[in-house]
């Protein structure tokens, strides 16, 4: 492999990160100035499962995310350069098959993959659907979605990823009252009487996902 491509998966990794850590501020806090947070919160996320999934697949070598390969001879060298100018990475419906055909993995809740998608295809290009709470649309795709990819992969936590410097404080009430499950990392358990949720308002049954999620991080 030409040096250059190698840890490219890992920058990918990073980004996605990134671009996660956006999408959750901007779906679950709310902008006296900029009306559009909740909508863009949607292109965000959908952002960040792409880079992310592609992360995974370019971890096992970074040339499979690509549908198109830049022609050249054989004895000319792939760069980082080259596939810039001239390759053409797989779409996003394209992902499910790729990931799964070179890592082994499925995407849980494909049919929500599918589904935020289009959406971000509509807000993008378009408008959102009226009636539809783009907020509740969103934290459940990265919960539903990313969380438990992200998880799987690296051992990481999407509700670790947020730009508030006070972590966990109002971005897991969002999931909470919205009674959205999320996996719980050591670090936000040990937070957990600082979470700002009154529990009497969500189901019991979702109060004890939650409880033993905790402990279980605590345990770790």
């Amino acid at each position: 492999m030409n040096p250059q491509l190698m840890g490219i998966w890992e920058h990918m990794r990073e980004l996605g990160l990134c671009a996660l850590a956006h999408a959750n501020r901007h779906t679950a806090y709310y902008s006296m100035i900029n009306s559009a947070w909740h909508e863009l919160a949607v292109l965000q996320a959908a952002h960040a499962a792409e880079i992310l999934f592609k992360a995974r697949i370019a971890q096992e070598h970074p040339l499979l995310i690509f549908e198109d390969f830049p022609k050249i001879s054989a004895s000319d060298e792939i760069t980082v350069d080259l596939l810039f100018e001239k390759g053409k990475t797989i779409e996003w419906s394209d992902i499910p098959t790729r990931l799964w055909a070179t890592t082994g993995i499925r995407i849980a809740n494909i049919e929500q993959f599918q589904k935020f998608g289009k959406l971000r295809n509509g807000i993008q290009h378009f408008a959102p659907p009226s009636g539809l709470d783009v907020t509740n649309e969103t934290l459940a795709f990265i919960y539903n979605v990313i969380d438990p990819f992200i998880n799987e992969c690296w051992g990481l936590f999407a509700i670790d990823y947020d730009e508030d410097d006070e972590e966990y404080i109002y971005l897991i009430p969002a999931l909470a009252y919205r009674e959205i499950p999320f996996l719980v990392s050591t670090e936000a358990a040990k937070c957990f009487e600082n979470w700002d949720v009154d529990w009497d308002k969500v189901k019991s049954s979702y109060l004890c996902i939650i409880q033993e999620r905790v402990e279980k991080a605590l345990k770790n």
